[in-house]
């Protein structure tokens, strides 16, 4: 089975999300800023994050590319999976506004509470610590999106409501799923300028770091679900 992998920023890739896709049976192809509208027709799209928005397709004309693949793979029943940005180009092209948040940048190393729904899911709501409600991950965006269309809430924060959906075979995490303690401590250090700018203290949001190391098993956990039933999808198409 082809992944295509649609990256935005230099050595933010796959992460944790590479070892699980490889597991279920996924050969990844990443395309950096260079998307095909032939990708939707691939077994499964994954789409991660970046700096730019939904709506700069002016200065980033990748990203209507993006959205316009994404639109067509939910039309044809294709799986995909958006991550941050991903999430929001996926609301996007499921016909969600997409826009700036008011309540200012969400980082860190923070819970997001799973809805009923959300527990519910055989991904989200499934395994050993499938009753807790909360989860600690690693968050770094602003834009934000309204409900999706025929979508299911699986997952909110105190900050923003819309955190993580389900639409069809296809899912979406505001938050990076695919990070590490040790590898969001590389994106916070390189990010120090831009987090003071938004009154962000880069070393107290380090010393969150533990909290986010205690959750590393239900994440993975997460992540290995996850990639059973995008394969478990595309198999099922292919019948």
């Amino acid at each position: 089975m082809h992944a295509i992998v649609h990256q935005h920023e230099p050595g933010e890739g796959l992460g944790w999300l590479e070892p699980p896709l490889r597991a279920a049976g996924f050969v990844p192809t990443t395309r950096f800023r260079a998307p095909e509208l032939t990708d939707a027709d691939a077994d499964l799209l994954v789409v991660l994050g970046g700096a730019m928005g939904a709506g700069d397709g002016a200065v980033h004309a990748f990203v209507d590319v993006e959205v316009e693949v994404l639109r067509r793979r939910l039309q044809a029943g294709r799986p995909s999976l958006g991550i941050c940005l991903g999430a929001q180009l996926l609301a996007k092209a499921a016909g969600a506004r997409v826009f700036r948040g008011e309540r200012g940048l969400e980082v860190g190393a923070l819970p997001i509470t799973w809805t009923a729904a959300g527990l519910a899911d055989p991904v989200t709501g499934a395994g050993e610590r499938a009753l807790e409600r909360e989860l600690v991950v690693a968050h770094w965006h602003q834009d934000t999106f309204d409900a999706v269309p025929g979508a299911q809430l699986l997952a909110s924060s105190t900050r923003y409501e819309q955190q993580a959906f389900r639409l069809g075979s296809s899912y979406a995490f505001q938050f990076h799923l695919e990070l590490g303690a040790d590898e969001f401590r590389t994106w916070l250090r390189g990010g120090r300028t831009e987090l003071a700018a938004g009154g962000f203290d880069a070393e107290a949001l380090q010393a969150e770091l533990p909290r986010l190391r205690a959750a590393d098993a239900p994440r993975r956990a997460l992540l290995e679900r996850l990639a059973r039933s995008l394969a478990t999808a595309v198999r099922r198409r292919g019948q």
